[in-house]
């Protein structure tokens, strides 16, 4: 059976098409830099997955996920013949709220809460829920099912997941710490046991997602029991275009100073902040990092800032657990900015991980490696990202559609 996997990012989106009875991946896409000039697509088919990349200046998530579809029904390599060959389709939504823990069925009642849930991440929720009423659309008797990035994250104790505000701020309005990245932290600590060989479920890892969203969660015996994003995914660390955890009385400061309305305020701390803020050059890690080299002043500032708020979590989370075995990176520039990982990591010798230069900058065939000393008491582990695989056997689980994993 055919699964295709939808995962709408900020400024992203990846889809896949997996079939169930061997976990074989037979198309992949990409598209970056979303709602930008530069925006552009990737889309590859197996088995040779030979990108064919098509600029797409403007274009919003939606208007890239026809395009996929456009390929998937019409390209010559495609291997489907008609969309009607997909059995199900499995979306990645970042904010479930408290009215989603677990994956779930798209009906209508499911889509009104979805609406509902919009507000709690600004930057994503929207974009998935468009893919999802494009698809229920070309598609109506094809189930669809959310999975959901905050549905990890519900096993954090109420002294991680409170906030020391008036109790009916909870009570009436559900202002909680939900997080965010979850299916990526599971992934994350999955695939870091097995490049460890031990079982996740023995494990005490602080896993790190850093994308254009970034976010870190402390997972003791397989299990979330803190994470930096909070009520929405603009807690936390500095991140592509957010600012993370900020003194709030600024926003209070900011409104009266320049008489800025609620929405200019959001804007800003959502889309304007962060690296793209700091710098003045991109939110694209890729482009700051060069800047920094051609002795731009603020970019190197912007690198400056990002490395040391994540020292700072991982230090906070460190003080947390009763032990740390190992430090897991993922997502785009967890897992291909060798310089990032040097900047975070050369600040935590002391605390006993000790990132190996050689090992760091090595090209692998496997994303998944070790880049810590053989003696370094924690270890420090790369890993690739694979949310898509992780929703695609949630949705055939919920559907009860077999899943047979490839054994090596």
């Amino acid at each position: 059976m055919l699964i295709l996997v939808l995962n709408a990012g900020s400024s992203s989106l990846k889809c896949q098409l997996i079939q169930t009875e061997d976990t074989t991946v037979l198309m992949k896409s990409l598209a970056e830099k979303v709602g930008t000039k530069d925006c552009y697509m990737s889309i590859s088919f197996a088995p040779d997955f030979e990108k064919k990349i098509t600029p797409l200046p403007g274009m919003n998530v939606a208007d890239c996920l026809e395009q996929v579809v456009e390929c998937l029904a019409e390209d010559s390599e495609s291997p489907i013949i008609s969309l009607s060959e997909i059995e199900a389709v499995g979306n990645r939504i970042v904010a479930g709220g408290e009215w989603f823990d677990e994956p779930t069925l798209i009906d209508n009642e499911t889509r009104a809460y979805l609406a509902l849930c919009e507000e709690l991440a600004p930057l994503h929720n929207p974009h998935a829920d468009a893919c999802i009423d494009m698809m229920r659309e070309l598609l109506p008797n094809t189930p669809q099912v959310a999975v959901f990035d905050t549905a990890f994250h519900q096993t954090l104790p109420p002294k991680a997941y409170m906030y020391p505000l008036p109790m009916r701020c909870y009570a009436e309005h559900n202002i909680r710490r939900y997080g965010a990245h979850g299916t990526s932290h599971q992934h994350a600590a999955m695939a870091a046991a097995e490049l460890l060989g031990r079982d996740v479920n023995e494990l005490h890892l602080i896993t790190c997602h850093l994308g254009s969203g970034g976010s870190i969660a402390a997972i003791r015996d397989g299990k979330s029991i803190d994470t930096t994003m909070g009520f929405t995914p603009l807690e936390g660390i500095m991140m592509g275009t957010r600012c993370g955890s900020i003194d709030p009385a600024i926003i209070t400061f900011l409104m009266r100073r320049e008489h800025m309305t609620f929405d200019e305020c959001d804007a800003m701390m959502n889309k304007q902040s962060g690296l793209l803020g700091v710098s003045g050059v991109s939110d694209d890690m890729r482009d700051v990092v060069q800047a920094a080299k051609d002795g731009n002043k603020n970019a190197e500032l912007a690198l400056e800032m990002y490395a040391y708020r994540i020292q700072k979590v991982i230090g906070s989370f460190y003080a947390i657990m009763p032990r740390i075995d190992a430090v897991v990176l993922t997502a785009g520039v967890g897992e291909n900015s060798a310089e990032i990982r040097e900047r975070i990591f050369y600040g935590l010798i002391h605390l006993g991980m000790v990132i190996d230069y050689y090992k760091n900058r090595e090209t692998s065939e496997s994303t998944n490696r070790i880049i810590s000393h053989d003696d370094s008491p924690i270890k420090i582990c790369v890993v690739e990202a694979d949310e898509e695989m992780r929703i695609a056997k949630e949705t055939a689980d919920l559907l009860g559609i077999p899943w047979v994993p490839i054994i090596d």
